[in-house]
C-alpha cells in the first residue's frame, strides 16, 4: 500500500501505461522496478481475483473517490510486465495459433487447391462420385446430383451446381442437356431443376474403379467418400482450375487432350516432349514466355477483315466474354484511343462481333488498335500449385506429368493383378464345378442331416482331386457348390466347359504377359485413347509468334488541341482556333514561349499558360528548327534539333533577355531580312539561305546576321520588301 497526501501530489508523477493495463496508474519511479509475477505468490490469485495473463487484465481497475482535503488516501499500485506473445497461454492466444492454421490448412487442402492425383478439387471429386453412384446411362436432372451430393460436400448447393456447370463446360467428363450457359457469352446456366446431366464415356470408363478406390468417411461420417479418384487420364491439365486460398493461390492452364497424351507415350518411350495450353474459346495465342507451367503467356483474338469498312472477331482469349470485350471496346472508344462508328454481337454458338470504323479509318490500323488497347490481347500467367501428399507444391508442367504417367502405370497394374486374381478364381471355380459334377460328389450328401455333415462330405469328396484344382477348397467354395442348380447338373457339357476353360486360360495368359511388359500396355492404352479421342478434341488455340503491338504506334489522333490566347487556356476541351493540333491519348505537347523558355506537357483537358505562346507542336527530337533572335548587340540565326526533354521542366531557346524574331518548324529555302532605317545606312535589306548553316543542338548561340537592328524576318517577301533596291546575299562564315 502506498500512502499519498495532498501536499505532496505535486512531487509524485504519475505514469499511464497503455500498452498493457489500460487506465492504471502507477509511479514513474516504480517503472524500472517491476516485481516479478512468475512467482508462486502471483501465480495463485486471491479468490474472486482474476488470474494474470487472461481476458480480465484488459479491464480498467475501478479508481477510488476522491479524498476530502488532508485526509490520507490509499492506491493500489498495481505493476505487470510487457506484453509477451511468445510466453502467453491465455484461452485467446492458443485459439487464434490453432484456429487459423486449422482453417488456412483446411481451405488450402479441401477447398482451393486440386490434389496431384486425380487433378480435382474436393467439390469436383464428390460430384463425379455421386453421379458415378447415380449413373444408368441415362439423363440425371442437376437438382437431384446436387442435392446427392450435399451428404459428401457440407458447402451448400451452390457451391455444388456452379462446379458442376463448370465441369460440364470442359466438355470431357460430364454431359450436359438443357441450358448450360454460354462460355463465349458469359451467359449463365438455367437453374438445377431444368437441366440434366449425365457422365461422358470417358470418364465412365477411365476414371472409376471401385475396387481399388479408397473411401473415407464423409464429413457427417454416415456416409463413405473416395480420398481420390483411380483416373487413368493427366486430369489436373486437361481440366485446368483456379483456387485462391489462405497465403497461396494456383491458376493451372488447360492444355490439350490428345497432346497431352502424346507427352505420356513420349515419356513412357524416354522420348522429348513439350506441351502448351488450349483453351475452349480459341484464339491466337504467343508461348514464348511460357516455361513449362511458369511464366505467362499472350492470347489474342481472331480478327478477320471482312472489308475495308468491316472487322469480325471470330475467336475471343479464355478470360473474356463477347459482353465484356465490347465493353473494353467501348471503354477504349470514350477514352479516345479508339474511333469506331458501331459494335454488331451476332454471337451465339460461335463468335462473331463486328466492328465498323469510322470513314477514313483504315481497317488494318483499327486492328492494331484493338489488340493495343482492347481485351482482344491478353496475358495471362501460370502458376502449378497443387496437393501432393498432403501438402502445398508447386510444379511444372513435366514434373505433373511424369507423376501422372507413374500413377498411370500403378493403377494399369492394379487392375492387371485384378483381372488377373477374378480369372484364376474363374477357373477355380469352374474346376470345382467340374469335379463336383463328373465324380458326382453330389451324391455323398444326400444323406447328411446336418450343415455340418454336408460340408464334411464336400471336402472328404475333393481330397482325391487337390492336384486338379487351383487351390485349396475353402467355405465359400462350399457355399458356391451346394448353390449349384440341378438343372445344371444334369445339363453338364464337358466340352463346353473345356472350351471356356480354354477362353479363360488365354485371357489369363494374355493378363500376365501385359504385367510383365506393363509400359508396353500402357503406350497400347494410351494410343488406343488417341485414336479414339483425338478428332472429338483438336487443338482450338493456335500457336503464333507475334510482336507486341505498340500503343503509342496505333493510337488514333482523337484529340483537337486548341489555343485561346484571349483567355490564355490550351487543352482539347477549349474551344478555339489557334494551334489546333491532332493528339493521341499518349502524345505530349512542346510549348514555346515568346521569351525564349519552352517546355514538354501532358496532353491537357484545359490548361492556363498566358497569353504569351509562341508556338505548340507535338515533340519530335529530331526534327530540324529555324531560330532568329536578338540579344540586343547582334541578330543571330541557328538551326537545331530539341532532343530530349524533361517533362514540365523550363528550358531556354535563347540567352536571357533576348527576343525571338523568327520561329519555324522546318528550315525555309530563303529568309527576307528587313533592317530598320538608320543614318548613313545604305543596306536596308538582305536575303540568307537557313540551309547553308549546319544543325547544332538547342544551346547554340548560333550564326550572326548582323550588329544592325533588324526590324523583321520573313519566309516569304513582305509587303514593304523593295524589289528594285539593292539586296546583297547573306553569307555565313
Amino acid at each position: 500500500m502506498l500512502q499519498v497526501f495532498p501536499s505532496a501530489c505535486k512531487e509524485l508523477q504519475f505514469d499511464f501505461d497503455f500498452t498493457h493495463d489500460l487506465g492504471r496508474i502507477r509511479p514513474a519511479s516504480s517503472m524500472a522496478e517491476k516485481p516479478d509475477h512468475t512467482s508462486a505468490s502471483s501465480s495463485n490469485p486471491a479468490p474472486g481475483e482474476p488470474a494474470q495473463g487472461s481476458l480480465f487484465d484488459l479491464a480498467p481497475t475501478p479508481q477510488p473517490p476522491a479524498a476530502p482535503p488532508h485526509v490520507e488516501t490509499e492506491v493500489d499500485i498495481q505493476v505487470h510486465k510487457p506484453f509477451n506473445p511468445a510466453t502467453s497461454l491465455g484461452p485467446l492466444h492458443q485459439r487464434v495459433d490453432t484456429g487459423f492454421l486449422q482453417y488456412a490448412s483446411y481451405v488450402i487442402r479441401d477447398r482451393a487447391i486440386p490434389a496431384l492425383l486425380d487433378g480435382l478439387k474436393p467439390v469436383q471429386r464428390r460430384i463425379m462420385w455421386a453421379l458415378h453412384e447415380k449413373d444408368d446411362g441415362r439423363f440425371i436432372k442437376v437438382a437431384n446430383i446436387v442435392g446427392y451430393c450435399m451428404q459428401y460436400h457440407p458447402h451448400g448447393d451452390a457451391s455444388i451446381g456452379d462446379a458442376l456447370v463448370v465441369l460440364v463446360n470442359k466438355r470431357y467428363l460430364i454431359e450436359g442437356q438443357g441450358n448450360f450457359g454460354n462460355p463465349f457469352t458469359g451467359d449463365g446456366a438455367a437453374a438445377p431443376r431444368y437441366i440434366e446431366c449425365r457422365l461422358t464415356d470417358l470418364a465412365r470408363s477411365e476414371i472409376f474403379n471401385d475396387e481399388i478406390t479408397e473411401l473415407v468417411p464423409s464429413y457427417d461420417g454416415r456416409n463413405k467418400e473416395p480420398v481420390v479418384l483411380p483416373a487413368r487420364l493427366p486430369m489436373l491439365l486437361m481440366l485446368g482450375t483456379e483456387g485462391i486460398a489462405v497465403g497461396l493461390s494456383s491458376r493451372i492452364l488447360p492444355h490439350n487432350f490428345p497432346e497431352l497424351l502424346q507427352a505420356q507415350i513420349a515419356i513412357l518411350k524416354n522420348q522429348p516432349f513439350k506441351v502448351l495450353p488450349d483453351f475452349i474459346t480459341g484464339g491466337l495465342m504467343d508461348a514464348r514466355e511460357y516455361r513449362d507451367g511458369a511464366g505467362s503467356i499472350r492470347v489474342r483474338a481472331r480478327i478477320k477483315i471482312k472489308d475495308e469498312s468491316t472487322v469480325v472477331i471470330k475467336e475471343i482469349p479464355p478470360t473474356c466474354t463477347s459482353e465484356s470485350l465490347i465493353a473494353s471496346i467501348e471503354d477504349a472508344t470514350r477514352k479516345g484511343k479508339l474511333k469506331v462508328k458501331s459494335i454488331s454481337d451476332f454471337t451465339a454458338e460461335e463468335i462473331e462481333i463486328e466492328v465498323r470504323p469510322p470513314q477514313g479509318v483504315d481497317a488494318q490500323q483499327l486492328v492494331d488498335a484493338l489488340f493495343a488497347f482492347t481485351d482482344c490481347e491478353v496475358t495471362i500467367s501460370s502458376r502449378i500449385m497443387l496437393i501432393k501428399e498432403n501438402r502445398p507444391v508447386e510444379m511444372t508442367v513435366s514434373e505433373v506429368l511424369r507423376e501422372t504417367t507413374a500413377r498411370l502405370l500403378d493403377i494399369l497394374k492394379r487392375d492387371l493383378e485384378l483381372r488377373q486374381q477374378k480369372l484364376l478364381d474363374d477357373m477355380h471355380f469352374k474346376t470345382l464345378v467340374r469335379i463336383f459334377v463328373e465324380n458326382r460328389i453330389y451324391k455323398q450328401i444326400e444323406e447328411c442331416k446336418t450343415n455340418e455333415a454336408v460340408f464334411a462330405a464336400v471336402y472328404q469328396g475333393f481330397k482325391p482331386f487337390r492336384q486338379e484344382m487351383f487351390r485349396d477348397l475353402i467355405d465359400s467354395d462350399v457355399e458356391m457348390l451346394l448353390g449349384v442348380r440341378i438343372r445344371r447338373i444334369s445339363l453338364f457339357d464337358i466340352n463346353k466347359h473345356r472350351e471356356e476353360m480354354d477362353k479363360v486360360r488365354a485371357e489369363l495368359e494374355e493378363v500376365r504377359k501385359h504385367l510383365q511388359s506393363i509400359v508396353k500396355y500402357a503406350i497400347g492404352h494410351l494410343e488406343r485413347l488417341l485414336a479414339k479421342y483425338g478428332p472429338i478434341y483438336p487443338r482450338l488455340t493456335k500457336t503464333r509468334s507475334y510482336d507486341e503491338v505498340e500503343a503509342k504506334d496505333v493510337a488514333f489522333k482523337s484529340f483537337k488541341v486548341s489555343y485561346d490566347r484571349e483567355k490564355g487556356y490550351i487543352g482539347h476541351k477549349v474551344a478555339a482556333d489557334e494551334f489546333r493540333v491532332d493528339c493521341s491519348k499518349f502524345d505530349r505537347l512542346l510549348l514555346v514561349f515568346k521569351d525564349g523558355h519552352y517546355k514538354v506537357i501532358e496532353l491537357p483537358e484545359r490548361l492556363f499558360i498566358g497569353p504569351d505562346l509562341l508556338h505548340c507542336m507535338i515533340p519530335e527530337r529530331d526534327r530540324v528548327m529555324t531560330l532568329a533572335y536578338t540579344d540586343g548587340d547582334a541578330t543571330y540565326l541557328k538551326r537545331f534539333t530539341f532532343g530530349g526533354t524533361i517533362l514540365e521542366k523550363d528550358y531556354q531557346l535563347v540567352p536571357p533577355k533576348s527576343k525571338i524574331l523568327y520561329f519555324d518548324t522546318d528550315t525555309p529555302e530563303q529568309l527576307f531580312i528587313k533592317y530598320k532605317p538608320a543614318p548613313h545606312q545604305k543596306i536596308n535589306q538582305q536575303t540568307c539561305r537557313p540551309g547553308e548553316l549546319a544543325v547544332k543542338n538547342v544551346k547554340a548561340r548560333g550564326n550572326q546576321i548582323s550588329i544592325k537592328e533588324v526590324a523583321s524576318i520573313h519566309s516569304k517577301a513582305p509587303r514593304n520588301w523593295d524589289h528594285e533596291a539593292h539586296t546583297p546575299k547573306l553569307n555565313f562564315a
